[in-house]
């Protein structure tokens, strides 16, 4: 029997409940149902809804049903259509006439934006520690590779040589702001909802406030309407989710680009790499193909579930049912792609020589000769054009560049030191550049970073 069932004269039909149930999605909340209905048992107790008696009852069959899901012996009847119908199905069952007063000042409405609150602050505050996993991770990689030292790249050209630290830092930079994003939608989303009820709020004495504090959110809703309608917090999950996704995307495709023999930067541990069916000799970075491939995904999950939400007239309206398999999916794929990615780049050895063998092409330190050049009172430009000029003689007549800048008026011998391998990336010294002085300040600054992140999650 439905929750609704007294105001229809038939069942609803086979094809409606298929296409309408939910079950097999919010199965997930659970846990989420359960604490927010001992809450709310709490809450009528407090307003003189329920007695002693009836509360413990209810308190009881709620914790019994608990018990088989963790231990898997929860059996699902064919009319529970969603968690909340199955979770009251079988308290009732246990309290018997009591537990029809389960519902009491509430409706689904209320009752499943709690549980997706719940579910929601939950992952998300997981999520974190993944992230943060995945940071110490970098940083340990890059305090590990020292002074060494790999090309740079724009347009995916070679460009300046930089510190290999650098560059690992500079994916640590952009995971330490989905670190904050993610902290700022946990802010949001710490509402309860309880107590709106379908969208107006109830005539009996029910206690928000004190369900509110029981679950642990910050505060109670202040809008019954906003209370069951919001889903800006699913919105701004699946978006930070979609962008974690993004800059795990780039670092799986780095990882692709590394590991080839074309480039040779590193070489995948075989825990974190794939054979072929086929082919014997060959080792495939495939989870950080997945991780570029799912973001994808990701990014269908957000834009999916905003359009989903762009036409809807106040309060709650079914099409919200939709918001929980996207963010369901999308928490589960992060959380996964963050903890593969995280394992192989504790693992990968990575191949300083060939890093710094493709660093060490003279035309690389072509900004180094035309700042020699500024340094010395030449305008930029023209000393962009004097060294332009002399990188275009050097491909067309198969002369080496050191030879040409040693012979140049203008540059000469000392000039022609700045073109020895290693020396280039020694010039990088403007704050947050890509040389040993101020990548030592910034892997302090990370470093202290991480440890503000690990105090503040851990509490």
């Amino acid at each position: 029997m439905t929750l609704w069932a007294g105001r229809f004269g038939a069942s609803m039909s086979q094809d409606m409940a298929a296409f309408t149930v939910s079950l097999p999605v919010d199965q997930a909340l659970w846990r989420e149902d359960v604490a927010g209905s001992l809450a709310h048992v709490h809450g009528l107790e407090a307003g003189g809804l329920l007695t002693a008696t009836e509360a413990d009852a209810l308190r009881a069959a709620l914790h019994q049903v608990a018990d088989e899901f963790d231990q898997g012996r929860f059996t699902f009847e064919p009319g529970d259509e969603d968690i909340h119908t199955a979770v009251e199905r079988r308290v009732t069952e246990l309290a018997g006439d009591t537990g029809a007063k389960l519902h009491t000042g509430r409706s689904r409405n209320d009752q499943v934006a709690t549980d997706l609150r719940l579910w929601t602050k939950a992952a998300l505050s997981g999520l974190r520690l993944d992230v943060l996993g995945l940071m110490e991770v970098l940083a340990a990689r890059a305090a590990e590779a020292g002074e060494r030292y790999l090309p740079g790249y724009t347009h995916v050209q070679r460009a300046q040589p930089v510190l290999l630290a650098h560059h690992l830092l500079a994916h640590g930079w952009a995971f330490a702001r989905d670190l904050d994003r993610l902290s700022d939608t946990l802010v949001r989303l710490d509402v309860s909802p309880l107590g709106a009820g379908a969208l107006a709020g109830s005539s009996l004495p029910l206690q928000p406030d004190l369900v509110a504090a029981e679950l642990g959110f910050a505060g109670r809703f202040q809008n019954s309407l906003d209370a069951v309608s919001d889903r800006d917090f699913v919105a701004e999950a699946l978006f930070d989710l979609a962008l974690i996704g993004v800059h795990l995307s780039r670092l799986g495709e780095e990882l692709v680009l590394w590991s080839s023999e074309e480039f040779g930067f590193c070489v995948l541990d075989d825990a974190y790499a794939t054979g072929s069916s086929m082919l014997p000799q060959k080792k495939n970075a495939d989870a950080a193909e997945l991780a570029r491939g799912k973001t994808g995904r990701l990014i269908g999950n957000l834009t999916g579930f905003l359009a989903t939400l762009k036409g809807l007239p106040l309060a709650y309206n079914r099409d919200l049912q939709e918001d929980k398999e996207p963010l369901l999916d999308s928490v589960l794929q992060v959380r996964l792609g963050l903890r593969a990615l995280a394992g192989a780049y504790a693992t990968m050895e990575f191949r300083y020589e060939a890093m710094a063998a493709a660093a060490d092409g003279p035309s690389l330190a072509a900004i180094d000769l035309a700042e020699f050049l500024v340094e010395r009172g030449m305008p930029f430009r023209q000393a962009h054009h004097v060294v332009g000029g002399l990188v275009r003689r050097s491909i067309d007549e198969g002369v080496s560049l050191e030879a040409l800048v040693a012979e140049a008026p203008s540059l000469g011998p000392e000039a022609a030191e700045l073109l020895q391998p290693g020396v280039p990336v020694t010039r990088r010294r403007t704050p947050g550049g890509a040389g040993p002085g101020p990548v030592a300040v910034q892997s302090a600054n990370f470093a202290a970073l991480l440890e503000a992140a690990r105090e503040r999650l851990s509490t």
